[in-house]
């Protein structure tokens, strides 16, 4: 697999994101550290059954175990900050927040061996940022002292799933097969934490069973392998800015599902964010060409 097609295959994992909020809005009222238990266990066990089809199990045993605690923490670490974040403070300027990790991958990969930070992955990320910006503070409450700690958890959410993804590269050897294991861990962590804080709610209806799937089949299943491959065999700073897209494709997909209504901040955040890619997309072009 090249370099782009590597990237490529890890932009997948932006365009399934963007289903996230439509399925976790229909998957409702399931609370957050069981939805996250059930999504992971099918994320993970779909594809432990992959590596037994395509005889990767063997290479998992030869897997350092600090790899599956690295990889655990992660997906775990991540989705129960922003779970945390979001019950402590409001949920647009703690998402504005957790929606640093971008830029901070885009920064963070400089540091990585064989990595070139250019200034215009700078001016990209900012660019795309702003863009990210528009969308979630496009009717916030602006922010307050009051939810400091949940500001904190936000910032840490953002930290932890840069930190993930750009160290992902350091552990570039582990098979992709590993991000099985990771959900299967993730699940079990938040089994037990969801059976001490949480009451058990199960979906009502067909369809919130069917939004739970989903999400286990997409954003919290397959989107994960493919990020993997992505931020260890792409163009990791082009992922990290072109992850702006994000929250602008959500924000269309719940508008085209009608539960949002369209808006000039879907305009101004769609100039923002395409500028900003093309910008981080140039200056890729321009590092491979100069290398």
């Amino acid at each position: 697999m090249t370099r782009s097609q590597a990237t490529a295959t890890g932009f997948v994992a932006v365009l399934l994101w963007a289903l996230l909020a439509l399925f976790t809005v229909g998957s409702a009222p399931v609370p957050p550290l069981l939805l996250n238990a059930i999504c992971f266990a099918i994320g993970g066990g779909l594809g432990l059954i992959w590596c037994v089809a395509t005889g990767a199990l063997p290479a998992l045993r030869r897997v350092p175990g600090r790899v599956y605690l690295f990889g655990t923490l992660g997906l775990f670490g991540y989705h129960a900050l922003y779970f945390s974040a979001l019950r402590l403070a409001p949920a647009a300027e703690a998402g504005l927040i957790a929606y640093l990790w971008p830029l901070l991958i885009v920064l963070f990969s400089g540091l990585l061996p064989g990595e070139r930070l250019r200034a215009g992955h700078l001016l990209g990320a900012l660019v795309g940022f702003a863009g990210a910006a528009v969308i979630i503070l496009g009717g916030g409450d602006g922010f307050s002292p009051h939810y400091a700690p949940g500001y904190a958890l936000a910032m840490l959410c953002a930290l932890t799933w840069s930190s993930y993804s750009v160290l992902s590269r350091r552990v570039g050897d582990a098979p992709t097969a590993t991000v099985a294991i990771f959900c299967l861990g993730a699940a079990l962590l938040s089994l037990p934490l969801h059976l001490i804080f949480e009451e058990t709610i199960l979906p009502r209806d067909a369809l919130g069973w069917a939004a739970v799937l989903g999400l286990g089949l997409g954003p919290v299943g397959l989107a994960f392998f493919v990020w993997d491959i992505g931020v260890k065999r792409g163009d990791i700073q082009l992922l990290g800015t072109s992850s702006y897209a994000a929250p602008l494709l959500s924000t269309l997909v719940l508008v085209l599902a009608g539960v949002a209504a369209p808006s000039m901040t879907l305009l101004w955040a769609a100039v923002l964010i395409t500028g900003g890619a093309f910008l981080a997309a140039r200056a890729s072009l321009q590092t491979v060409r100069s290398g």
